[in-house]
This record gives C-alpha cells, sequence and structure tokens, in this order.
C-alpha cells in the first residue's frame, strides 16, 4: 500500500518473501513451531507496528514475488529485492536499507578450478529463478544456467555434481556452507553494480 494509505482491513498487512534466504528470511524451528524469520521479517515486523497493524507472512517462490504484489495478493515485498531498471517499471521501491555482495559457490573440490569468472565462462551453474544472480549468469560467456525456485534447491544440485558452481548473495552462501558439507565460497567475485536491497 502507498505511504499513509491503510491495507484494505485496517487489520493485516500482508508479506511476500521467499523464505530460503538466510540471514534475510528463512524457516527455523521456534518453541517447536515452525516460523519464518530473519533481517528482512524484523523489518516487517517494525512496519507493521508502525501501521499499527498485524503482519502476516505468506512464503512463496521468489519469481513469484512481483507477480503477487502487482495483482494484490500481497501488500508489500521484503525478500533480498534489488531494484533494477526492469522492475522498476513494475513497481515502487524504498530506498535502499541494504549493500549486498556477490559470491559464487562451489564444491571444495572445485575451488581452485573457479577462481576467476572467466574460469565460469561454459560452466553449468545453478540460479534462482527471476534473481540478480540470474542477470549475472547471463552475461557469462558459454554458461548453462538451470533457474530454481529455490536456493536449498540449487544447493542440492550443487552436492549432487548436477550443476558446477551457483551465485549467490554473499551472506546467504555463507549461511549455507556453514552449515552444508563440501561446499564452499570460490575466488572468483561477480561484478554487479546494481546491488542492493529495497
Amino acid at each position: 500500500t502507498a505511504a499513509g494509505e491503510q491495507p484494505a482491513s485496517g487489520k493485516t498487512i500482508v508479506l511476500g518473501t521467499s523464505a530460503d534466504f538466510p540471514p534475510y528470511e528463512f524457516h527455523k524451528m521456534v518453541n517447536g513451531k515452525d516460523q519464518i524469520v530473519g533481517f528482512d521479517i524484523e523489518i516487517a515486523k517494525e512496519i507493521a507496528k508502525d501501521m499499527g497493524v498485524q503482519l502476516q507472512v505468506k512464503d512463496m517462490s521468489f519469481d513469484a514475488l512481483l507477480g503477487e504484489l502487482s495483482s494484490g495478493r500481497v501488500d508489500f515485498v521484503i525478500s533480498g529485492l534489488t531494484p533494477n531498471e526492469e522492475r522498476k517499471k513494475q513497481i515502487d521501491f524504498s530506498n535502499n536499507y541494504y549493500k549486498a555482495e556477490q559470491a559464487v559457490v562451489v564444491r571444495e573440490a572445485d575451488k581452485d578450478k573457479y577462481s576467476t569468472m572467466k574460469a565460469l565462462e561454459g560452466a553449468s551453474l545453478g540460479i534462482q529463478k527471476g534473481s540478480i544472480q540470474e542477470d549475472i549468469a547471463k552475461t557469462i560467456p558459454g554458461a548453462k544456467i538451470t533457474g530454481l525456485g529455490k536456493i536449498s534447491d540449487i544447493v542440492l544440485q550443487l552436492n549432487s555434481s548436477r550443476v558446477d558452481a551457483s551465485i549467490m548473495e554473499k551472506p546467504v552462501a555463507e549461511a549455507y556452507i556453514k552449515n552444508v558439507k563440501g561446499l564452499v565460497i570460490a575466488d572468483a567475485v561477480p561484478d554487479y553494480k546494481e546491488d542492493g536491497y529495497a
């Protein structure tokens, strides 16, 4: 909803997010209940509090977020979303609240093989559909892109050698490699000028 406008019910505001993106939004067992938690969720809670409304969190695949927002099925989206020109044509953005960095995740055995972005030419990449990382991957000559909705699925593909590498946001990459044995961050650093979340 626009600034100062109350959501239709006056009681609840619906957040759209893709809860597979630790530390921003992810599922966690809290007091025996599956909850969506994270940095972005805390921002959403503050927005709801400022508006005097209840927050309802709707978890969906990342590439569905903008459609859900445009159609009004969610009131706002906070999901590590970068405001690029394409997206600005469809939706309004807040000011950036975070500066993002990208990372390349590979299997431990391939760490030295992918020390530069040039080394990724012709590689198979597991990438989140509809993401900025997909835009970066498309600039890599000969890269074979497997687009998936959830980062957890990309991690499985990587671990089972179905893809060679993935590009993901650095803190997200760090959160996954801490919990998934056999994966590391490669030395290759994606260069992308529009990094920031809004």
